[in-house]
Parts: structure tokens; C-alpha cells; sequence
């Protein structure tokens, strides 16, 4: 297998499980990727920030251990970012806080940028950088993805410019069809949706894909998607088809889907 530079820009938090789970995970939309495209052989960088508190020194640790490079990491003061999670009674997991702690106005440096142009491709995550650093890495030419569902705030959101822009459109397959359409009209050059129990699709506005999903015994789906995208982006800088992109999607997200967390790792109590 050959082997890709990729680099994952952007949020990190701990994921605060309430009980009856009562346990907490490291993760994040840039994390949970970077992890994944490492787990899958491929040399993996974080772009992020974390606090100098203890889940900042956890998060560094699990990083590490999963052969994630963090070199571009940086530290600042404040507290890493955290999500409380609700599990209700059906087993549905629902987002109930978010406090995006140090994240919040992280940007990387002039140096990083330089280092991001080398890459074989760059996912941004969660940043309210304004689509700053998507702009200035479009313009040289990186290849880019983003998970447009990630973002909440519209002055943040953009895709113009993304080789590939990811979004999650919920069961309605109208509503997945109209997120492709309208991703490819405002400048992905590829767009891709997931429809969680009908699966996912792709359109690069001439070849479209789609493919089910891989049946599983469901622990948890937090993660999954991001999970997806890394191992869509892995096929697709290979230069596999759009619907061997998809069904390798499809299979790394169920494989997460098989454990609690975005990627292996051992809960630590609330």
C-alpha cells in the first residue's frame, strides 16, 4: 500500500458521556480523522490546541499512541474543549453542551501553513476562522475537505474551494440529493453525504455513487462519520473511484461503530 501525507486541522474535545455511561472519550471531527488515516497506515498529523490542564496532556498521550505526528500541536492556556453527551433510554446519543475551550481562535502559525501546502491532502474540522485557512489553502492549490455539518455558525462555513465537502443529511434521501446538488452548485469539486441508515453517496456532478450501510452490532455512532471521511479520503488520494471511496467509508465507520468512541481507546471515569 502506498503511503499519503494527510493532515487533520481543528477541533479536539473530550466527550463527556452522562450516565448511566458515566465515562469520557477523547475526540473531535479533526481528531477522530487524524487518528483513523493513521490507524490506516498513513502518515497522520494534527494542526490543533489544547489546554495545559489535564485532558490537554490526555489527548496529546492518546494522540501519540495511535501514531498520530504532533509536532504542529499547540499548547495554550484555558481549558481543552469538551462535549457533554446525553444517552437516553432508546440508546440515541444526543450533543447536550459543547465548550470548544482553547479551540476557539486557534489558527496556525505562518509555519504551519507552510508545512500544510506539502501535504497530500488537508480535512479541516470545526475552526471559526471565518474559512480563512480554507481560502489560503485553496489558493496554493491543496488538495481539501471539510465536513460542512460540523460547523454551526454560516460566517464559518464555506465550500468553495474543497476538492471535498462532506455533510451528513439525516434518512430523507430527498434531503441528501438536495445537500449534493447544492455542495457541487456553491464549488466542491466532490460532494459527498451521508444518510445514516440509507447510506452514503456521492457526486462529483458527472459520476454519482452510492452504496447501503455495513450491518453491525451498534455500540455507539459517535464517531462514525468521522471515521467515514477518513476512510473515503484514503481510497480517493489513491485514486479509487468514487464508489470504492463510499464502500470504504462505509466499512470504517462500521467498524467504529463496534466499540464507544470516535477510535480504540480506554474510557476514563467522570
Amino acid at each position: 500500500m502506498k503511503t499519503f501525507r494527510f493532515a487533520a486541522v481543528g477541533d479536539n474535545c473530550i466527550d463527556r458521556y452522562q450516565p448511566p455511561v458515566s465515562q469520557s472519550f477523547v475526540g473531535g471531527n479533526a481528531v477522530n480523522v487524524a487518528v483513523q488515516l493513521a490507524r490506516l497506515g498513513h502518515v497522520s498529523y494534527y494542526f490543533g490546541a489544547v489546554g495545559r490542564d489535564a485532558d490537554g496532556l490526555r489527548t496529546r498521550r492518546l494522540l501519540s499512541e495511535n501514531g498520530v505526528r504532533l509536532v504542529h500541536l499547540q499548547e495554550r492556556d484555558g481549558v481543552t474543549a469538551y462535549t457533554d453527551i446525553e444517552v437516553l433510554p432508546s440508546g440515541e446519543r444526543i450533543m447536550a453542551f459543547e465548550d470548544f475551550g482553547v479551540c476557539a481562535g486557534y489558527r496556525p502559525d505562518a509555519a504551519d501553513i507552510e508545512v500544510l501546502k506539502t501535504m497530500d491532502h488537508v480535512h479541516i474540522g470545526w475552526m471559526d476562522d471565518g474559512g480563512a485557512l480554507r481560502r489560503t489553502l485553496a489558493a496554493a492549490g491543496v488538495s481539501l475537505s471539510q465536513d460542512i455539518s460540523v460547523n454551526a455558525d454560516p460566517k464559518n462555513l464555506g465550500i468553495d474551494g474543497l476538492a471535498i465537502a462532506f455533510g451528513s443529511a439525516g434518512d430523507e434521501e430527498q434531503v441528501g440529493e438536495e445537500m449534493l446538488q447544492r455542495m457541487l452548485a456553491q464549488g466542491a469539486r466532490i460532494a459527498v453525504v451521508t444518510r445514516g441508515s440509507r447510506g452514503s453517496a456521492a457526486s462529483d456532478g458527472i459520476v454519482r455513487a452510492s452504496t447501503g450501510i455495513r450491518a453491525v452490532d451498534v455500540v455507539d455512532t459517535t464517531g462514525a462519520g468521522d471515521s467515514f471521511i477518513a476512510g473515503f479520503l484514503a481510497q480517493h488520494v489513491a485514486g479509487a473511484s468514487l464508489q470504492e471511496c463510499l464502500e470504504a467509508g462505509r466499512d470504517h465507520a462500521a467498524q467504529t461503530c463496534t466499540h464507544v468512541g470516535g477510535f480504540p481507546q480506554k474510557p476514563q471515569p467522570l
